[in-house]
Formats: structure tokens, C-alpha cells, sequence
């Protein structure tokens, strides 16, 4: 039974990952084809030279900083406001973003965007993006920083404010260093969501706002280029150790 079970892991595994093993591969390979040459570092040199692709970057990073900061904030006194006060209702709500497509979503949200802004006479832009991305990454900080309350005891607060704390100072010195670890892992699942995000930045995203995964599908649009491949690889590299890091950190 051991055998099988490490069998079925393994070709699970293999499931998920040979896929970008395959992609990853193939960034050093020197043809533009899925025939093997040599070794060669020519599309991330190619990659690195692109206007589009930095550009796309700047934005990706400028749009996932943003909304990781404002998410991670609003979602952690959310999940302690759920805490402290207890609604079944308001916590089920939560998992409503989590399981709306996202093409709901991002058509739900330029709706709300084309009509407020039809009385204020903005645009879409980069600021309508961080909108939207903290809309949907809110639900996930507020889950993970919920799961870690869940390991605290009420009564410390209560212990902090029988010494002659308030409830600030009770949440500022008691509840808020033990939520550390779920904050940080919190905050790097958002800059991941954020970063990796398409569908719903591609509804919302004004002209001057094209984000790496939008110039990444043009391209892939345009002709497989193996400098997709370089751009995959490296973003697949830096989010796996990103979600790493989360869980080690989660589970301090």
C-alpha cells in the first residue's frame, strides 16, 4: 500500500510539474522550436532588452506592492473584527469572491467603475487595477489571518486588560505579535494572486496600465516566443519560493 501510495504521489506530481519543467528547459534552448539545439541564454537577454516586458514588469510590481499593502491591512482587521465579534454569515460571504469566476468579477467591477466614473470623469488606470486586486485579495488575507487567530486564546487580551490595558493596547501588544507569522504569509499569497492576476486586470486595465501577464498573452497571441518561455520560468522560480517562504512562515 506504501509503494502505491508513493507511486500516485509521485506521477501526481509529475502531473503538475513536468509542464513547467518542460517550459523551463526549453528558455535555454537556442532554436526557437521545441526541437533541441544547445544551450543559450539569448531569450533572457532578449527578455531583459524588451521595453514591453519591463514596462509590463514596473506596473506588475507597482500594482501588486500597492494592493498587497492596503489588502493585508484591511483583511487583517477584518479577520480580527470576525474574531472579536463572531458572524457565521459575514465569514461565509468571504468565500463568495473566492468562487465567483473571475470573468464575474472583473465584469462586475468595470460596471461599478464605468458607473461611478461617469460622475467623477475619471479613467481607467493603474488605480482601478489596485482597486480590483484588493477587492479579490482581501478574501485571502482575511482566511489566513483568521486560521491563525483561531490558534489564539481570547483570554490573553482579556489577562492584558485585567493589568490595565485597553483594547488597543491589548491588540497592539498581545494579539498583533502573535499574528505575525499569519500576516507575512497573508501578504505574500496576495503579491502572488496580485502579480499573477488576468483575467480580472485585463477588464479593468485602462491603456497605460498593461501588466506582465497581459503582455505575456499578447505575445503568446502574436506566435509562441521562447522569450515566454524565459519570462515563465523566472515568475514560476520567484512564486514558488515566494509560497515556500508562506508556509514557513504560517507555520511559526
Amino acid at each position: 500500500m506504501k509503494r502505491w501510495l508513493a507511486a500516485y504521489a509521485a506521477a501526481f506530481f509529475a502531473f503538475l510539474h513536468l509542464p513547467l519543467l518542460t517550459l523551463a528547459v526549453f528558455s535555454f534552448n537556442s532554436s526557437r522550436f521545441t526541437v533541441w539545439q544547445h544551450f543559450s541564454l539569448d531569450w533572457y537577454r532578449a527578455m531583459f532588452h524588451d521595453p514591453q516586458i519591463l514596462e509590463g514588469t514596473r506596473n506588475s510590481v507597482i500594482i501588486a506592492l500597492l494592493a498587497t499593502a492596503i489588502s493585508t491591512i484591511v483583511g487583517t482587521l477584518c479577520a480580527y473584527g470576525l474574531w472579536k465579534r463572531g458572524s457565521r454569515m459575514l465569514t461565509g460571504a468571504l468565500y463568495l469572491s473566492l468562487v465567483t469566476p473571475e470573468i464575474v468579477t472583473g465584469i462586475s467591477l468595470l460596471a461599478l467603475f464605468q458607473w461611478a466614473f461617469r460622475w467623477l470623469g475619471w479613467q481607467l488606470g493603474i488605480f482601478t487595477v489596485v482597486l480590483a486586486h484588493v477587492a479579490f485579495s482581501i478574501a485571502f488575507v482575511v482566511i489566513v489571518v483568521s486560521a491563525r487567530l483561531r490558534t489564539i486564546s481570547p483570554t490573553l487580551e482579556e489577562a492584558a486588560m485585567d493589568l490595565g490595558a485597553n483594547e488597543w493596547q491589548a491588540f497592539w501588544h498581545v494579539t498583533l505579535p502573535a499574528l505575525i507569522p499569519g500576516i507575512v504569509a497573508a501578504a505574500l499569497l496576495a503579491l502572488t494572486v496580485s502579480f499573477d492576476d488576468y483575467v480580472i486586470t485585463s477588464m479593468v486595465a485602462g491603456v497605460d496600465s498593461q501588466t506582465l501577464p497581459m503582455v505575456i498573452y499578447a505575445m503568446a497571441r502574436r506566435g509562441a516566443s521562447p522569450v515566454i518561455n524565459a519570462i515563465s520560468a523566472l515568475i514560476t522560480v520567484f512564486f514558488g519560493i515566494l509560497i515556500l517562504v508562506s508556509e514557513k512562515v504560517r507555520e511559526a
